[in-house]
């Protein structure tokens, strides 16, 4: 391994707009996502492993370019739940930034206000990537006499996807679990929220089954996939619906900005190598939808959405996308990087710092494309699968 000084100052000499596996082409999505598109209105046609080019809008950024310059930041202040015991709250505090205390290290992203805007922030850009909706699984449409549905949100963060969700079917009992109580004290009746680790053996009993299950952004989350989707399968009802909505831990072009983007090509490089000894790969979204095909799931598909990072694509949608995104990212930058960079490429504060600045300078940068990738991966418990007791 490098020095982390070097790491820090001088990004690699020959940065390559891809990633060191064998099945990852260098400014296209990996072979193994193959798959239509949505066509929704703005979005670029074409499939996962030939990505139609997007077009460059030459006239996007002002003259002024500190009007490029993306800042975040608000004082709005957190609610958390009431309902766990104050040892959950004893959070850790590392490089500037807050950690979730159950089960300390096993996730490496803060859990404070700064990394729950993030959050929130991408919650809209999944939305306004599949036209305002919260999911693509084809659940029943909401008539006020519908059955009553059970669902679930794996990692739930701020809890905002299962609030909408518990608003939008009213007559569903709608769950969230993660390791950090973040969300709101105040939500719908038909909402609640659970610090627990999906990790663990799940005890649902048989009467507990659901009919949807939803994780988003779970990549990075889980040493043991398969396991994971074999829980998922054992606790859906027959016939229930799987739906990950997952963004690659990586950066693509259609031309030859990968190679003028040395910080950007170290990080995700770097990034993906230290999730990997870390035990939790990050860079994993491209593997979803077999690992899900894998547990038994029928009706699996991927849909695959790419946005540029910045406003420089003519479509009017994807312009929209591309100023959240270029916010977003660089939310990112600050939230991937601190933990695993310092503890385990051993990384100082002031190095990793000095990293993240250089990435988040190429992000606003006006003479680079720079293209993030989104997923949604739907599939279904097979109608005469009971998937083993789901219980204690």
């Amino acid at each position: 391994m490098a020095s982390p000084i070097d790491n820090a100052k001088s990004p690699s000499t020959s940065p390559k707009g891809k990633e060191k596996s064998p099945s990852v082409s260098p400014r296209h999505s990996p072979s193994q996502s193959a798959g239509p598109m949505t066509p929704l209105a703005g979005l670029v046609a074409g499939d996962a492993d030939n990505p139609v080019p997007v077009q460059v809008d030459h006239d996007a950024y002002p003259d002024d370019p500190a009007d490029v310059d993306s800042t975040y930041g608000s004082d709005q202040d957190s609610a958390y739940t009431g309902s766990i015991t104050s040892s959950i709250y004893n959070y850790q505090y590392e490089n500037g930034r807050r950690y979730h205390a159950y089960r300390e290290g096993q996730y490496v992203l803060p859990n404070d206000q700064q990394e729950q805007e993030r959050l929130d922030l991408q919650h809209h850009i999944w939305r306004l990537l599949i036209g305002g909706r919260l999911f693509t699984a084809p659940l029943p449409t909401p008539t006020g006499e519908e059955d009553e549905l059970r669902i679930l949100d794996l990692g739930t963060g701020t809890g905002i996807w299962a609030i909408d969700m518990a608003d939008e079917f009213p007559n569903a009992s709608v769950f969230g679990v993660d390791l950090s109580p973040i969300q709101p004290e105040w939500v719908p009746n038909n909402c609640r929220f659970h610090v627990d680790d999906y990790e663990d053996q799940w005890t649902y009993h048989d009467d507990e089954k659901f009919d949807y299950i939803h994780g988003r952004a779970l990549s990075g989350t889980s040493a043991d996939w398969p396991r994971f989707y074999s829980q998922v399968m054992e606790n859906l009802k027959p016939g229930g619906w799987l739906e990950m909505q997952e963004y690659d831990a990586w950066i693509f072009s259609d031309d030859d900005s990968c190679d003028r983007a040395p910080w950007t090509m170290e990080w995700v490089d770097k990034l993906d190598a230290a999730s990997r000894m870390y035990g939790k790969q990050i860079n994993v979204a491209r593997y979803q939808k077999q690992w899900i095909i894998d547990a038994g799931f029928e009706d699996v598909e991927e849909k695959v959405y790419r946005i540029p990072i910045g406003p420089w694509a003519k479509d009017p949608t994807l312009k929209e996308l591309g100023k959240f995104e270029l916010t977003h990212m660089q939310m990112s930058v600050d939230s991937h990087t601190p933990a695993l960079f310092t503890r385990v490429l051993n990384y100082s504060k002031d190095q990793a710092d000095v990293l993240m600045e250089g990435v988040k300078r190429e992000f606003r940068s006006r003479d680079l494309r720079l293209i993030t990738t989104y997923r949604f991966i739907v599939g279904r418990k097979p109608l005469n699968s009971q998937g083993g007791g789901g219980g204690v």
